[in-house]
Formats: structure tokens, C-alpha cells, sequence
């Protein structure tokens, strides 16, 4: 591992300073391109306005309609984090604007796969419905749209994700209205709005065009603001860019949580993860509240996820936090003994005092397919190197492809490698998707071989030796006057996230003691700068030379009503 120093940006940071920063949180915001405090200042009136987004007054007119007529509406949903929250957000957001008759589905991983297809059109129909809202999906669903439309439903697109290109041209459902900041003439600012900030957006669009029409005043129009918490758990769950409109969807929704102002389900959540809601991170979203959520998607029916998101009963919400508890768990074990196959397969690959090969490529007919794209990131972890893991198909006629979810390091675009082997060897992949950094795909199962010959040539011809090194990028040294309880405390207020790393600081430090705790935890105690300091490198239990260059976030260990600064490791630089 290579540990790398972001610039300071000395000047920056002044003027950030200057403007009534906090020194230490002006430094690491200049570092992280922040030029002006209004990209930092987290008013909902800096929110980028809905106005820009292409189609929305479209979208607006047409889900007005809808409310004018009573129309029945179903919405389809996604079956991760972002696709349960936008789905709630819809729910919700409409009910409050005077739909009386909202109702969703959302596909079966296994049985439906992704998105919008013919066959959940036909049971959008069956319902009755005569308006179909997607949310976090729809952009590429050619054929279910034009299904949808042939079954005499309106249909309104909401996505985030890329659209389909077929013969080097881009293609789009034949829908009513598309709203999606990734459209190629969109001209809405950010591009990295979550699935959940789509629909959220919508619904400010929405209100404005009903306050026009004069359904509701200033004074009497729903606050919609109440649905930011949920806005800020599929934002940060779904990984999105942390840029600064997303910060602020995100900032607005822990506000309201830290004050009590969220649903009765992500209140569940938080109890339910051990975690105080009135202290809340945006790390308790991707690391406690969405692996909850997703798990649902993953082992189960997201339909739980939903309920639990979108109930005002206290106690419901506490029995549907129980049950995705219960199942993450179980998709915990399942991911700890498929992880433990995937490595021995992987290692397989290569001998000891051999590194990896430039792609990793595994399959086991015993592996869950709702658990395979975990299983990557964590191989993508453990070695540095592009990984896709391969999963039997459980859905009915497809007993002969394996279905695939890839992983990539920075610089490895995962989308247009996949591109590359449908073009070099033809027939492989079925239908295959995603972006630069996650990607899935279809295979049949007697072209494994060839699929995972093709993704080794890509990535060996893509690939150099500097890419292939780990990196972490850090912010320097910490200062003796910053190690206490009130730094971690500062650093854990702000947003970070993807595109917007949280601190991690790094220096040369003596190594006092260290010994191995719990299920394989190295606890150290270090010398900073004449101070000993407590240390925990959760998941090595490899000593560490003395002193070592390590890389470092700041935590509060409490412990017996006593609150103690330590130091959790990152990583640590090759000699």
C-alpha cells in the first residue's frame, strides 16, 4: 500500500477560515476542492433548483393530472436502498400533495431481475393502475415501457442511471415524460443525484405547479421537507457522489433525525443498530441503516424494506426492523461463507510469492446471486484487482446462465470492460450493465471460461503497475493540539462520503505495544508526538513493525460511561 498526502491548499483554506470555517475543517475542505463557503453552507435555499432538471414541468403536469382525477397510481421500484427510498419518498410525497390512490411494486431479484421488464407492466395492469411511476430505474427499460404503454398506462420515468446505448446510439423508453439529470440534454448541475433525490426533486416540482393552480397556499402546502431523512439514507446508501447538493439533501436529512423529526422505521433502525438517532453520521446510513435495507432486496422481498420506510406505527416499524435485522444476519453468514469460498478460489489463481492476476474471475454453483456483488467488493478489497463473482441463476427458464456482479479499482472502468468483451467475443454475455466502479452481467454457463479469459486480456491490457498499487489518500499529519475527543466529535458533524472522503490523517509512529483481541483485532497503543495513544486495526492480526507509517481516522471509544479518543488504522505503507 502506497499512502499519499492530499494538496493543502494553504489559500483556500484561509479564505475558508476567514469566512468562519473552523481552521481544521477549512484545511480538509480546501483539500477537497471546496472553493467558496457557499459550497459548505448546507441551506436548503443553496439547493440547486428543480426547475433545471429536463422534463420535470412535463412530469409535474402529468402526476397533477393524475391528482385531479383520482387517478390510480403504482409505482416501480428498485429492489436496493435507493430504489426502497425513492419508493417511499413517492409514496409518501404523494399521498401528502392529495393522491388518494398510491400503491408500488417492486421486481423479485431472482425471478424479474432489473427494472421496469413486459411482464411487471402486465402486473402494474393488473392492479388496476393507471399511471406507473419507476423510480431508481426505468432509463433502460425499452421494452417494459413500450409494454406499459401498449397496456394503456401512462408511465413517468424517474432515474439517475446512464441510458442504454444499442448500436452506438443512445436509446429511451417511449415513455410520458423522463426525468433523469443524466440525460444527455439535461442541464441540471449535478449529475450525481441519487434515485431518491430524482423522485424528492419531482415532488418539489409538483408542489410548486398545485401551489400555481391554487391547491394549496404558501401557507397551507405540505412540508415536504419531512421526507429529507429518507432523501438522506438512499442518497448515501446508494454510494452516489458526495458533491455539494448532495451534501445538502444529505446535511438537511440529519438535521431533522438528530432532532427527532424522522419516520417511525428509521427510528426502528437506528435502535435496532445499537446507534443514537440524536447523534446520527452519514456513516450510520451506509454502514447500519442501509445493509438492513438492502438485505432485504438481497435475501428476501424488499417489500419489508418498503413497509418498514414508509409506516407511521411505531410499533410496526419496531417487528419490520426486527425482520431486516434477522436477515441480515443470515445474509451476513451467507456472505462469511461464500467470502471464505471466493478467496480460496481466487487464491487458486496464483502461489504464494506470486501477485494476483490483473482481474479476479470466480463462480461456485453453491453461491446466492443476492450476495454475489458483497462477495466482489470484498475479493476487490482484500487484493486491489477488477473482480466479478458469478452466481447460478434461480430464475425459472434460466437455469443454464449464471448471472455476474463486478467490482473495480480506480482507473478500471467496469461498464466499457464489459463493453469490450461483448465486442471482442460475441455470445458471451447476455445483457450486462452498471458504471465505472460496479457492474452486472449475464452469462450462459458453458461460456465462463471464455467470459473470464476475455476480462483477464481487458484487464491486462488496461492495466499498468500503477493502477494496480493501493492507494490511500490522506490528510496529513495530525497535529498534537488536534488529538482529543472534541476533534472526533467536529469531524463526525460534517457529510462525507463518496467523491468526499471522511478525514483519515497519517504519520510515522512508534508502536508502544500491540496484541491480537476479539475475533482477529489488532489493538496497539501508539506514541504521538510524546503521547500514548490507543489504536485498533480491526480484521490484522499481523504485528506491525515499530515504528510503522500508518494511516488513521479519529473515533471516541466509550467505554463504562467514559469516552476515550483512539485511533482506528486504515492501512499502514509498504517498506
Amino acid at each position: 500500500m502506497k499512502i499519499v498526502r492530499r494538496e493543502p491548499h494553504a489559500e483556500l483554506a484561509r479564505e475558508l477560515e476567514q469566512a468562519g470555517t473552523h481552521p481544521l475543517l477549512a484545511r480538509l475542505y480546501a483539500s477537497r476542492g471546496v472553493h467558496t463557503p457557499s459550497e459548505i453552507d448546507e441551506g436548503l435555499a443553496h439547493l440547486l433548483p428543480p426547475s433545471d432538471l429536463l422534463n420535470i414541468d412535463a412530469a409535474a403536469q402529468l402526476l397533477a393530472q393524475a391528482i385531479a382525477n383520482d387517478t390510480r397510481i403504482c409505482i416501480v421500484a428498485d429492489y436496493d436502498c435507493d430504489g426502497a427510498s425513492a419508493c417511499a419518498v413517492a409514496m409518501r410525497g404523494l399521498r401528502a400533495l392529495g393522491a388518494k390512490s398510491v400503491n408500488y411494486l417492486v421486481p423479485d431479484r431472482v425471478q424479474d431481475g432489473y427494472g421496469l421488464t413486459p411482464t411487471l407492466a402486465q402486473r402494474v395492469a393488473a392492479t388496476g393502475a393507471q399511471l406507473l411511476i419507476t423510480v431508481d430505474n426505468g432509463i433502460a427499460s425499452i421494452e417494459g415501457v413500450a409494454a406499459a404503454k401498449q397496456l394503456g398506462l401512462q408511465v413517468l420515468v424517474t432515474d439517475h442511471h446512464l441510458c442504454a446505448v444499442i448500436d452506438g446510439r443512445i436509446q429511451l423508453p417511449a415513455a410520458d415524460a423522463i426525468v433523469n439529470p443524466n440525460l444527455p440534454a439535461c442541464g441540471f448541475a449535478s449529475k450525481s443525484l441519487a434515485g431518491v433525490g430524482v423522485m424528492f426533486y419531482v415532488l418539489l416540482h409538483l408542489r410548486t405547479q398545485l401551489r400555481a393552480a391554487g391547491r394549496f397556499t404558501t401557507d397551507t402546502q405540505p412540508r415536504l421537507d419531512a421526507l429529507l431523512p429518507l432523501v438522506a439514507l438512499g442518497t448515501v446508501a446508494d454510494v452516489v457522489k458526495l458533491d455539494a447538493n448532495n451534501r445538502r439533501l444529505v446535511a438537511q436529512g440529519l438535521k431533522r433525525i438528530r432532532a427527532g423529526q424522522c419516520p417511525a422505521g428509521l427510528a426502528a433502525l437506528f435502535q435496532i443498530g445499537g446507534k443514537e438517532a440524536r447523534v446520527a453520521t452519514s456513516q450510520d446510513f451506509g454502514f447500519v441503516l442501509g445493509p438492513r435495507i438492502n438485505a432485504a432486496g438481497r435475501l428476501s422481498d424488499m417489500t419489508l424494506g418498503i413497509e418498514c420506510l414508509i409506516t407511521d406505527d411505531p410499533e410496526r416499524a419496531q417487528t419490520l426492523a426486527l425482520q431486516l435485522d434477522a436477515i441480515n444476519r443470515e445474509r451476513r453468514a451467507i456472505e462469511s461463507d461464500m467470502r471464505e469460498q471466493a478467496q480460496m478460489l481466487a487464491e487458486s489463481m496464483f502461489s504464494d510469492d506470486e501477485l494476483p492476476p490483473p482481474a479476479l474471475c470466480v463462480f461456485d454453483p453453491d453461491f446466492h446471486e443476492g450476495v454475489v456483488g458483497i462477495v466482489a467488493s470484498r475479493l476487490k478489497e482484500k487484493w486491489h484487482r477488477p473482480t466479478f463473482v458469478f452466481a447460478a441463476s434461480g430464475a425459472e427458464g434460466h437455469e443454464e446462465e449464471l448471472k455476474g456482479s463486478g467490482r473495480s479499482i480506480p482507473g478500471f472502468h467496469l461498464r466499457d470492460a464489459l463493453d469490450w468483451v461483448a465486442k471482442q467475443h460475441p455470445g458471451v454475455l447476455i445483457k450486462f450493465g452498471g458504471h465505472a466502479m460496479a457492474a452486472g452481467c449475464t452469462i450462459h454457463a458453458d461460456a465462463l471460461d471464455e467470459f473470464e479469459h476475455a476480462f483477464q486480456t481487458v484487464a491486462q491490457t488496461w492495466l499498468d503497475p500503477h493502477t494496480l498499487t493501493r492507494e490511500i489518500e490522506t490528510d496529513g499529519p495530525l497535529h498534537a493540539h488536534e488529538r482529543s475527543v472534541a476533534t472526533a466529535e467536529l469531524l463526525s458533524q460534517p457529510v462525507w462520503g463518496q467523491g468526499f472522503a471522511a478525514p483519515v490523517f497519517s504519520d510515522v509512529l512508534p508502536v508502544v505495544s500491540q496484541r491480537v483481541v476479539g475475533s482477529g483485532h489488532l489493538q496497539m497503543k501508539l506514541d504521538h508526538l510524546g503521547e500514548t495513544v490507543d489504536a485498533i486495526w480491526f480484521g490484522r492480526t499481523e504485528p506491525v513493525p515499530s515504528p510503522a507509517h500508518l494511516a488513521f481516522r479519529l473515533d471516541i471509544n466509550e467505554f463504562r460511561g467514559q469516552r476515550k479518543l483512539q485511533f482506528m488504522i486504515e492501512g499502514m505503507a509498504d517498506e
